[in-house]
């Protein structure tokens, strides 16, 4: 799609977002960490209105990265979570203007739940709004009893007795039955919702009022979006989740696999006038650590704003967006997004233009889309899969890659860039945890949201490798 097009797709969300920026005349500046830094507005968040009239914060809380007591992030670490810090965090949003909570059952390792329901509990129901998920992905838990525990669970576990937004969890994603076969994304939807009698069911809690609203989170074939909508005027879809940033819009099968772009999956939604939350604002974080050329282009348009800054305005701009789903581990990252939505400036037109020569010059970097939620995980083999990717993807961006035509033509550079990528892989990645390991047995790609050919990626990584160590390139 060339520039015109693009900007006249979106063009009409940034004038009808416009109204809700009035008064957003404070710059910010920004220090080294990336974060901007200055006063975190209070009283000024940027809300938006669901289906039945209700005041949602642009900026949702994503409950996928609480931190642990260990300092790390307890969707990667089995470590306790830090609950005194999640409180802090808690009250911190709730005190700036953010209501919506989103987590699910699988969230930190199975923990995240929990965390939020005693972080919640402390303040009055009226002041949140709680997202979940019905997460029935193994195929030991697609029986209605199964299902409905997993349902009834998180009502214990987040300590309510309604739910404000309740998701149909990664639907269109591939699964495997309990005799190992794999299930296309509409077979596995059928098994998991139809089948069993769960639609039914929480369509029954919806009438009852222990889910305010109903929605799914997608993931994967289109078809099996499509199908959904559908069914929109029986079911009365409430909201849907997707993935949405500048580079899924019109690449998202450049650079992260999937059928069908978030320009066609938010049209569709706008058309029929359902909300839509958005995940992957920042693309699994590649959109808060750009190529430099990348950077410096923001930079230049607009010095005092943080490169995430860009992605959440991005998200935000379009006027069906309900609200955007950050992880937020850290203070930091609560506080630079409050900044972007206290209130939000959508984006002009010039800043569409940026970001679509961005993304446009983005897509020819051979990327691998990984955005680490560690689905694949725990390889047979014991390769430690997205950090390879995490690797791979980080010399990119920082041009420590070399090929061919660069090896020849500049040997002492070539040299100093082959140490650095292959000392740097031993200390980033364990050696017996390197791609070379990888035997294609298939058993991760069932398991990928983003559909990446892992054996694929991991091979074209090894290959690179091997031709560095045996200084054949």
């Amino acid at each position: 799609m060339d520039r015109r097009k693009f900007l006249k797709v979106l063009g009409g969300g940034a004038v009808a977002a416009a109204a809700v920026a009035v008064g957003c005349d404070n710059p910010q500046s920004v220090e080294a960490g990336g974060f901007s830094v200055g006063e975190v507005p209070t009283g000024r968040m940027t809300y938006r209105t669901d289906s039945h009239g209700v005041q949602v914060s642009l900026l949702g809380y994503g409950c996928m990265r609480w931190p642990t007591v260990s300092g790390d992030s307890g969707r990667e670490s089995s470590g306790e979570l830090d609950q005194e810090q999640i409180n802090r965090l808690v009250d911190y949003a709730i005190d700036h203007g953010v209501n919506l909570f989103d987590t699910a059952p699988p969230y930190c390792q199975g923990r995240s739940e929990h965390a939020v329901g005693i972080a919640l509990s402390r303040h009055p129901r009226s002041s949140y709004l709680i997202s979940t998920k019905l997460s029935n992905f193994n195929a030991a838990t697609w029986s209605r009893e199964a299902s409905v525990r997993i349902f009834r669970n998180s009502l214990r576990e987040l300590q309510v007795d309604y739910i404000d937004y309740l998701m149909l969890h990664g639907v269109g994603m591939p699964s495997q039955d309990l005799q190992g076969n794999t299930l296309s994304g509409m077979e596995a939807f059928q098994r998991r919702y139809i089948d069993n009698g769960i639609l039914d069911f929480l369509q029954s809690e919806r009438s009852a009022g222990r889910i305010r609203n109903l929605g799914f989170s997608y993931h994967g074939d289109v078809q099996v979006f499509d199908h959904l909508l559908s069914l929109h005027d029986t079911i009365r879809w409430d909201h849907v989740l997707i993935q949405h940033n500048y580079l899924n819009w019109q690449h998202a099968q450049e650079v992260t696999g999937r059928d069908a772009n978030s320009e066609y999956l938010y049209g569709e939604l706008a058309r029929r006038d359902i909300p839509v939350f958005v995940m992957e604002p920042l693309l699994g974080g590649r959109l808060s650590t750009l190529p430099d050329y990348a950077v410096d282009l923001l930079k230049q348009r607009a010095p005092q704003s943080s490169v995430a800054s860009w992605a959440f305005r991005f998200a935000g701009t379009m006027p069906r967006i309900l609200t955007v789903l950050s992880g937020m581990t850290y203070m930091e990252h609560l506080q630079d997004n409050i900044r972007t939505y206290a209130p939000l400036r959508p984006l002009d037109d010039a800043d569409m233009a940026l970001l679509h020569d961005i993304a446009e010059s983005y897509v020819r970097f051979p990327f691998v889309p990984c955005t680490d939620c560690k689905y694949c995980m725990p390889c047979p083999f014991g390769i430690d899969i997205p950090g390879n990717f995490a690797y791979y993807n980080r010399c990119l961006n920082e041009g420590l890659l070399v090929d061919a035509g660069n090896a020849g033509a500049e040997r002492r550079s070539y040299r100093r860039h082959r140490q650095a990528y292959l000392s740097g892989y031993n200390r980033a990645v364990e050696p017996l945890r390197q791609a070379d390991r990888c035997i294609a047995c298939g058993q991760c790609l069932v398991e990928c949201p983003q559909g990446i050919d892992i054996p694929s990626q991991l091979q074209r990584i090894e290959s690179y490798t091997r031709t560095l160590r045996d200084e054949t390139l």
